[in-house]
């Protein structure tokens, strides 16, 4: 049953005040989700889950202390607050904490254009399952798949709130609704698998499920009989599936806990180079239909679009309150918080320039080198960044794909293999990061 949450965190705020806290701030997320997974042309696992939590942060002076629940009755809130007030008196002072003031609120956003949610009907789950059982019959069809591994289609929807008590009060609601596939080729030891999947807002924007269970089957069919390719430095192209990945690594260099503790292999890069002249890193919060669209952050300031890199210059860090007092800085509004965790800094949607060339173009004039399509594990660096993980994907030789490779790790330092760069122009603009395939030069593989 629906609860109305801007009440709910009303009365969190309320209880906060008569339990003694000088501030406080609230929230409450209310969601839906379905779940269908099928296997062999039958139901496999159906799960749906309801419920509403939320999570109150209360501050006395410079000391805060968080409690979260899903139980919303009056007496439970009550006892809620008292309890987290109890906790803040012996909680350890930190100057940095704090509400933001009225005059940093967002104020008279439009929800609208942002296009979060889809107003049809949550579908019935028997759709759900007809789009599962079809994504495996697609991926089946094609001759050498010998099973799938897994099909699924799945909807959410959830209503957020944020209320605090120097005056903000806010909320939204979003929907997703996705299918994905996985399918395995070949026998035994020489079984491979791949995936494809697509997660959108919209029903009508999503892939079709007959589209996504053939691709998976196409993808997989590619990786059979890898090889290890010999040891050496290659140039090496990120598939636009995993490119996002390496600015991943960027963006969590340039976060504002990172930052503030030391612990980031670009604490001392502001102002300076490290993506290629020309390349921008957009950061959007109002992309309308994107995952990470939100016309505020989780601690009501109002989020804007923002160059984080421009003309391959650093321009500034992804900070919220807290960090950015630490820094002597501003926040940038990108704040993130669940009911019971405090707020921290997180990006939204981003953006990176797109190249001149096609893929199949940078292939061409790759020469000798790997296409890199899926990886797994990682030894990354924090402070150094050092970069070093196993890969699978396509061996390039004059230019043209001639075996798929398995087996190997790829390594390099990630403030050089970002500077050498070259995107392709196969991003897909309805991502919540839209990158497309990267051409980085000169990195050493471990193989044979």
């Amino acid at each position: 049953m629906p609860h109305d949450l801007a009440s709910l965190t009303a009365a969190l705020l309320d209880a906060a005040r008569t339990a003694g806290a000088d501030s406080a701030d609230a929230i409450a997320v209310q969601g839906t989700s379905v779940t269908i997974d099928v296997r062999q042309g039958a139901l496999e696992q159906a799960e749906r889950e309801e419920g509403t939590d939320i999570g109150l942060r209360v501050l006395l002076g410079q000391r805060q202390a968080m409690v979260s629940g899903s139980d919303i009755r009056p007496e439970t809130m009550r006892m809620m607050a008292e309890r987290a007030v109890a906790m803040a008196r012996e909680a350890p002072e930190d100057p940095y904490i704090g509400l933001a003031t009225p005059d940093q609120l967002a104020r008279d956003w439009d929800i609208a254009s942002l296009e979060l949610s889809d107003p049809t009907e949550e579908p019935e789950p028997a759709t759900l399952q007809d789009h599962a059982l079809e994504a495996e019959a697609a991926a089946l069809s094609v001759a050498g798949i010998s099973q799938v591994q897994s099909a699924t289609a799945a909807y959410g929807a959830r209503d957020v709130h944020l209320a605090a008590s120097n005056g903000f009060v806010g909320g939204y609601g979003r929907t997703d609704r996705s299918i994905s596939c996985v399918a395995i080729a070949g026998e035994g030891t020489g079984m491979e698998r791949d995936y494809d999947g697509d997660s959108r807002i919209f029903q009508s924007d999503l892939r079709s499920a007959r589209e996504i269970g053939h691709s998976a089957a196409t993808r997989v069919l590619t990786r059979m009989n890898p090889r290890r390719p010999k040891t050496g430095a290659y140039p090496m192209l990120f598939d636009e599936r995993i490119s996002s990945s390496l600015i991943g690594h960027l963006v969590s260099a340039i976060n504002g806990s990172a930052i503030a503790r030391g612990a980031s292999w670009l604490r001392d890069a502001m102002g300076e180079d490290v993506l290629p002249k020309g390349i921008d890193l957009i950061e959007d919060p109002h992309r309308p239909r994107a995952q990470a669209s939100r016309p505020f952050d989780a601690e009501g300031l109002p989020t804007q679009r923002r160059a984080l890199v421009l003309n391959g210059v650093l321009q500034g860090w992804t900070l919220d309150l807290a960090t950015a007092r630490k820094l002597g800085l501003s926040s940038s509004a990108n704040a993130t918080r669940g009911p019971g965790s405090a707020p921290s800094p997180s990006a939204w949607n981003l953006s990176l320039t797109q190249g001149m060339q096609s893929r199949d173009e940078l292939i061409a004039n790759m020469g000798t080198g790997l296409i890199v399509t899926s990886m797994i594990g990682s030894t990354i660096s924090a402070t150094t960044g050092d970069y070093s993980r196993g890969a699978a994907g396509l061996w390039v030789e004059n230019g043209e794909i001639v075996y798929p490779v398995s087996g190997c790790t790829i390594a390099g330092n990630l403030r050089d293999m970002l500077r050498r760069m070259t995107p392709a122009n196969d991003a897909r603009p309805w991502l919540s990061r839209v990158v497309p395939s990267l051409l980085v030069e000169g990195l050493t593989l471990a193989g044979d």
